[in-house]
């Protein structure tokens, strides 16, 4: 039986979207039970962990007392790499950096953009330095690389050199258990708990430089009056760095703005539901999984026309200039005043996001491993 080990460390964080990307695939690819599984924390576990309670229990674990909480991390690593000696058939980082503590005769690894070189300012500079230092001189250990877009697949090969052949453009799903539309019922209850407006745009994402945030504030706080007293904005999300700008331009306009902070995944879901706009201007995406969450929940989506969105999006989305704010007010007010493009973009938005499905994505991530491990006979 066939080893494969895969890298779990994204999910020892809050899961945005390499945390995503990584849980969802790996909790299918596991189920495949002619391959032996192994998820790799630091450690080595036959269990993956990535529910929120799962992923608690294996914190509290390394930390229930003093001596470990120093000595957790350290007696993990020497574990590792001097003790445990498997080496594995195929180990899969999905996260840029293979690990070089796990032992492999054939690796996959996934790389989703290059923005920490193309704009290293939208990054915290501990980050940067981090994959200064290991990106390239591991990612030469990868024999293939997955990728989310046709898009990301040209910058892997200008800035790896690896060759065409050996990069694979996987497209990442939804949870169409969670991302759907759900009774009035329930999307009441939420919204009353939560004290949400009747009407809202929202935007979903880190809050940091390349989620273009405080265009989209600047944005709304141009638009008429009116459309301000009818629709508030919501914004939701990890607080991440460089986000001073922006919270303070959200103080000034309290009555109008909110954030939420990080939700549950089925939070999230109802808050898509309750949005009447969904309003992605990211300045640059290797794929972009919120615009596809908020289809699948029959969302309008506004989206920038930059990078690998519009390969995403196609014509389910409207599309703004990330560098023109007039161009985004445009939008928004176009698609205020018009319930047709209301309705027809909720439906476009729906029939896009059902052709992608985390099912077909870990089935193609498994044809690309048995593609490996057949090379290596």
């Amino acid at each position: 039986m066939k080893k494969i080990a895969i890298d779990c460390v994204s999910l020892l964080s809050p899961k945005t979207g390499i945390g995503r990307y990584a849980y969802e695939n790996a909790k299918r690819l596991s189920k495949f039970k002619e391959y032996e599984w192994r998820f790799y924390y630091g450690f080595f576990s036959k269990k993956l962990y990535g529910s929120e309670n799962g992923i608690s229990k294996i914190k509290s674990l390394m930390t229930k007392r003093s001596f470990l909480k120093k000595a957790a991390k350290k007696s993990l690593v020497l574990y590792t790499k001097y003790l445990y000696n498997r080496k594995f058939d195929l180990y899969w980082q999905p996260n840029y950096i293979p690990d070089p503590v796990v032992k492999s005769k054939k690796c996959v690894v996934s790389v989703h953009d290059f923005s920490f070189i193309l704009n290293p300012s939208w990054h915290p500079k501990e980050r940067i330095e981090f994959f200064n230092d290991n990106f390239f001189k591991n990612i030469k250990r990868a024999d293939r690389i997955i990728t989310g877009s046709h898009y990301s697949k040209k910058e892997v090969m200008e800035f790896t050199g690896f060759r065409e052949d050996r990069i694979e453009v996987i497209y990442h799903g939804v949870d169409y258990e969670i991302y759907k539309r759900y009774p009035k019922s329930v999307l009441e209850e939420f919204k009353k708990k939560y004290a949400l407006a009747d009407k809202f745009f929202l935007f979903v994402g880190s809050v940091e430089p390349r989620k273009n945030l405080s265009y989209l504030i600047r944005a709304y706080l141009n638009l008429p009056r009116f459309i301000k007293d009818e629709y508030k904005l919501l914004i939701i999300g990890f607080k991440g760095w460089e986000n001073e700008e922006i919270r303070n331009m959200m103080k000034k306009e309290k009555e109008n703005i909110r954030y939420m902070g990080f939700l549950s995944d089925r939070e999230l879901a109802l808050v898509y539901n309750l949005a009447s706009l969904f309003i992605y201007p990211s300045l640059y995406e290797g794929f972009g999984l919120p615009p596809l969450e908020a289809m699948a929940c029959q969302t309008p989506v506004i989206v920038s026309n930059s990078t690998s969105l519009p390969e995403v999006c196609a014509d389910a989305a409207l599309y703004a200039d990330p560098s023109d704010e007039n161009d985004l007010i445009k939008k928004i007010i176009d698609f205020v005043n018009d319930e047709r493009m209301r309705r027809d973009l909720a439906q476009k938005g729906y029939n896009r996001a059902k052709l992608f499905s985390w099912d077909k994505a870990s089935i193609k991530h498994l044809e690309v491993f048995e593609k490996e491990l057949k090379e290596d006979l």
